[in-house]
């Protein structure tokens, strides 16, 4: 098991559980990397809308890391029972936020390619 940096017990994600959904494997590694150094627990990855769902079902998440096209098929289901449940969540996408639906344009969104201490500094935002 590979070490990871000391844990600063003031960053937001200390212990928080992360769900990402993420169809690319190395960019969903890259995000776990990230979020595990950061303290989070990570939830998947997921790399489809069913696999999100059923992760969601098995337990709690306190945010999550969402790409709102997954291999063609858009996340929407996700995005919107994060929302219905209270979650925060940011989209990281290549789409930029054109791509969202309406109804999640207020979500913080990550033009990808990102660089993954971008993403820890807004889950630590949205989270805190």
């Amino acid at each position: 098991m590979e070490s990871r940096l000391p844990m600063d017990p003031r960053m937001a994600l200390n212990g928080r559980r992360i769900l990402v959904v993420e169809d690319e494997a190395l960019i969903a590694m890259l995000v776990e990397d990230a979020l595990l150094d950061a303290g989070a627990e990570v939830v998947g990855p997921a790399a489809t809308v069913e696999e999100a769902l059923a992760l969601m079902a098995d337990g709690e998440v306190g945010a999550a890391v969402l790409d709102i096209n997954l291999a063609g098929q858009l996340s929407t289901p996700v995005a919107d029972l994060l929302a219905e449940r209270g979650v925060p969540f940011v989209v990281a996408t290549g789409y930029g936020a054109a791509g969202l639906p309406e109804h999640h344009r207020g979500v913080p969104v990550l033009a990808k390619p990102y660089d993954p201490r971008e993403l820890v500094q807004t889950l630590e935002q949205i989270c805190g």
